[in-house]
């Protein structure tokens, strides 16, 4: 937790980004009736019934210090697409950074070895030395977490 608050009270240096990584499954839908229109005194009116269309996944990434954010949509959740969107960061979004320090949640897919296993060619450790992963916790000494205490968490809303 320290590590996390530690990271946030550093002045910004902009060859040292803090970009927050989350990401978010999301529910793919669609009408099954149009919606019904509205009316005087009646407003427009949607039917409950919906077409599920499948799944994708939300990356969302956030520097609270420059209020950048941006959101990549992959089909699935997994470590090759968690790589991907790091190597994105580094070659599209912050290619003068000496290192991107990120701060992401424990999950099994936000991990240096994602980037092991996604780019074997590349010689791991030069490629790995562009990211500071800092992980951020689920609980706090007795209390929750909430991410509405993280400036991270403005990259939800």
């Amino acid at each position: 937790m320290e590590d996390v608050l530690d990271l946030y009270a550093q002045p910004y240096d902009s060859r040292f980004p803090v970009v927050c990584v989350d990401e978010s499954p999301y529910q793919l839908v669609e009408e099954v009736r149009q919606p019904s229109l509205a009316r005087p005194g009646t407003p427009q009116r949607y039917d409950y019934q919906y077409q599920r269309n499948g799944t994708c996944n939300l990356f969302m990434f956030f520097e609270p210090r420059n209020g950048w954010r941006h959101v990549e949509v992959t089909a699935r959740r997994t470590k090759r697409d968690f790589a991907q969107c790091m190597r994105m960061l580094v070659d599209s979004y912050y290619p003068e950074a000496e290192v991107i320090r990120l701060v992401v949640d424990n999950l099994n897919t936000h991990t240096p070895a994602a980037l092991y296993e996604a780019f074997p060619r590349l010689k791991p450790t030069a490629f790995c030395n562009a990211w500071s992963f800092t992980i951020r916790p689920n609980m706090v000494a007795g209390s929750t977490w909430s991410r509405s205490n993280s400036p991270c968490s403005q990259a939800s809303a």
